[in-house]
């Protein structure tokens, strides 16, 4: 590992010298067409290189000119991010873990409007949902930034903006990618892209995906005794994606509706290493988004979003046949899962004479309901339970008001101009924990006209989720809950040092240092019996030592890193990016944080490691969390003609397994995964204005690697995309 850290440095530090060097022969004018305006990070229009934050801004141009699988492959890409899941079977959960935080402390948007699983246990979205359809750019603010966003944003933002008006007329765009990426397996996915703009700025959109995938077998097989019966199967996925939307947009109104549904249907194993032929989990979300924007002058515009989103899981577990009579396990699993959000939010941009912000109020209202039920016929007769949310109504509503102001030096003297500093606050109050406050700072100085220096201190939180506040299971003898309404928000603060840089129009360079602690994290804990010694906890079969099982405030995460990211123009042929993060962090718990009235001073066991909290402990590492360098070459001979190489390594980091060693019940233990490297190569041929037609060779040398332990990844793939454009 280090010696590829040090050989990425290296390669960059070579690169930066080439392109200074060719800096006087170059003609600018080929390289930047027009300045990147971004909106995520302030929530009004700021030039990209004026932000003092870490961010990046992913064009659609980008994916039309390249050969994506899903939005997390392209995210897993990009520095700090690491998306688990996304080189592993279509259809498989995608976990995203951004700047070392938890995969549920990252806010991801559609049009400003927060996408979430409110049923899933930490309220996680699985980033294999988002899909490109309709989108027009993808923007990621990395860092915390619950300011301005509130719950989850701190990692940081993804926001998908989706398309408005375009040119007048009609414009259609279209789509067919077909490949395979190991025996048996077939990819065949249909995109189309619909758009008519009026003169005036009236216009409709449509977009469609289709995505057929006939899979791998999702888990990994380790049986190898030829008399055991085996009956695996692989694993296959369906996913529509359809998006509808309608507006008016001019220079100073912009009006719009859409609707996005989302359908998937996936072929699931029962856990890692464990294959199942009968286990289907269906998903499926409708999202209504709508907002207004008045801007009577520059100096003033009032805007209006909002959006209401409802999510059903569905997944039925069928008996399974375990020999080769056809002699079935004769169980049947059927559950249900429901969730909706609803979002309205009002906001007020002014801009003055040395001073531009936003004030905003809104609310945030989400519900959850699940149902289950579970059959099995045994040799000890017939079993059934039933679950049922329903009467219970889970919810929680949150309100706020927060602004943000981003003040010039020149407000003070003429002398300062270059000199900005950034000052945000958020006040939440959450129906169930009651109210908390957040606030930012962020001061930057422009050294030169090519150098930014940047710093930010932020404040942050994560609401816990509806199961974790409400969760009704109880234990027979202590009566505790698994769910505990007595929850606090886990409560984030960072800070944050960087610079950005530009060489002439030929390099821009972008370096950041990150520290970043979450106080009072949720954590799932086992309780056992107070009166019985530790060490003799389930010795005694006749003895019933547990008291159940709950949520509490426990702990502290840290994580740090560095961030550099590269991105040159060698030549009128050669462009090259490269990115890295290195990142480490810890976890700590202490007797202290523990919240005697939840556990009636029973023994508490964290089921993330299985020590019982009676000492200080430290954990160092985070799970799934590895330091990655991205390196992409892009090679343009003649103008049909794009040749790409991309270079990714991924270290080696802990993965997380049930130990049934740990404790009575077991808990979660940690294992190590090694360290991988992909290479990727894409060519691009440009028949025409109208006609495009894009190769991809994934994992060029058939690299065997593992994204996280008991599951398969996508082995050397071959592919396809023809895309006309009208």
């Amino acid at each position: 590992m280090c010696k590829t850290i040090l050989s990425s440095l290296l390669f960059i530090l070579f690169v930066v010298t080439i392109a200074s060097s060719q800096e006087a022969v170059v003609d600018s004018q080929k390289i930047y067409q027009l300045k990147e305006i971004v909106v995520t990070v302030t929530r009004f229009e700021k030039n990209a290189a004026d932000v003092g934050r870490s961010i990046t801004l992913v064009p659609s141009e980008r994916n039309k000119s390249q050969l994506y699988h899903s939005v997390g492959e392209v995210l897993t890409q990009q520095e700090g991010i690491y998306v688990v899941g996304a080189g592993q079977n279509s259809g498989m959960l995608q976990s995203i873990f951004m700047r070392g935080a938890s995969s549920n402390h990252t806010a991801i948007l559609i049009d400003d409007i927060p996408i979430t699983d409110p049923s899933a246990v930490n309220r996680a979205l699985d980033v294999s949902e988002v899909s490109f359809a309709g989108f027009d750019r993808i923007e990621i603010v990395r860092g915390l930034h619950s300011t301005l966003y509130g719950t989850s944003a701190i990692g940081g933002v993804v926001n998908m903006i989706t398309r408005k008006n375009g040119l007048p007329g009609f414009h259609a765009d279209a789509e067919l990618r077909t490949g395979a990426f190991g025996k048996g397996t077939s990819l065949f996915a249909q995109t189309l892209s619909l758009n008519y703009t009026h003169p005036i700025g009236l216009y409709g959109n449509v977009d469609v995906e289709n995505s057929n995938v006939k899979g791998l077998d999702a888990t990994v097989d380790t049986v190898t005794n030829s008399a055991v019966f085996k009956n695996r199967d692989q694993d296959d996925y369906d996913k529509q994606d359809v998006l509808g939307k309608i507006g008016l947009r001019n220079e100073k109104l912009d009006i719009y509706v859409s609707y996005k549904n989302t359908q998937q249907a996936t072929d699931i194993d029962k856990r890692a290493y464990v294959d199942d032929d009968n286990y289907i989990l269906d998903f499926k979300r409708n999202l209504v988004a709508y907002g207004g924007s008045y801007a009577p002058s520059n100096r003033l515009a009032l805007k209006y979003i909002g959006g209401f989103s409802e999510m059903e899981r569905s997944a039925v577990d069928d008996s399974s046949i375990v020999d080769r009579a056809g002699n079935t396990d004769r169980t049947y699993y059927d559950a249900r899962w429901k969730g909706t959000t609803l979002t309205n939010e009002l906001q007020a941009f002014i801009r003055i004479p040395h001073i531009e912000g936003i004030l905003g109020v809104g609310t945030n209202k989400e519900t959850m309901t699940s149902q289950s039920y579970f059959y099995t016929n045994s040799i000890f007769g017939v079993f059934e339970s039933r679950t049922d949310l329903d009467t219970l109504n889970p919810k929680s509503t949150t309100t706020n008001i927060f602004s943000h102001l981003d003040f010039r030096g020149s407000l003070l003297h003429a002398s300062l101009d270059r000199l900005s500093f950034g000052l945000g606050m958020r006040y939440n109050h959450h129906s169930t924990y009651g109210d908390n406050i957040t606030y930012e700072l962020n001061p930057s100085y422009r050294v030169t006209d090519d150098v930014l220096l940047y710093a930010s201190y932020s404040t942050g939180f994560n609401a816990p989720s509806l199961y974790q506040l409400f969760a009704p299971d109880k234990h027979y003898i202590s009566r505790i809950s698994r769910g505990n309404p007595n929850l606090e928000p886990e409560e984030a603060k960072s800070f944050e040092f960087g610079i950005k840089q530009s060489v002439g129009r030929l390099l821009s360079l972008g370096l950041a240092y990150y520290n970043t602690m979450v106080d009072n994290a949720i954590s799932y804990v086992y309780l056992w019996d107070k009166n019985i010694g530790i060490d003799t906890l389930g010795n005694d079969w006749m003895r019933d030592d547990f008291r159940g099982d709950t949520y509490l405030n426990l702990g502290r995460q840290t994580s740090r890193g560095i961030e550099l990211t590269v991105n040159s123009r060698l030549s009128d042929q050669i462009v090259v990016a490269a990115n890295l993060n290195f990142l480490s962090g810890k976890l700590e718990y202490k007797p202290s944080d523990i919240t005697t009235s939840q556990t009636n001073g029973n023994h508490v066991q964290i089921y993330d490691n299985g020590a019982f909290v009676t000492r200080e402990i430290q954990s160092l590492g985070l799970v799934r969390r590895p330091n990655t360098f991205n390196l992409s070459v892009t090679y343009t001979p003649v103008s049909q003609l794009t040749l790409r190489m991309d270079f990714r390594h991924i270290g080696a980091r802990n993965d997380v397994y049930y130990d049934s060693q740990l404790g009575p019940y077991g808990a979660l233990g940690s294992v190590a995964v090694a360290d991988y490297t992909l290479i990727d190569f894409t060519p691009t041929f440009h028949i025409n204005e109208h006609l495009t037609v894009i190769g991809r060779i994934e994992n060029v040398f058939d690299a065997k690697y593992r994204e996280i332990n008991g599951f398969t990844t996508r082995g050397r793939g071959f592919y396809v995309k023809t895309r006309v454009s009208l």
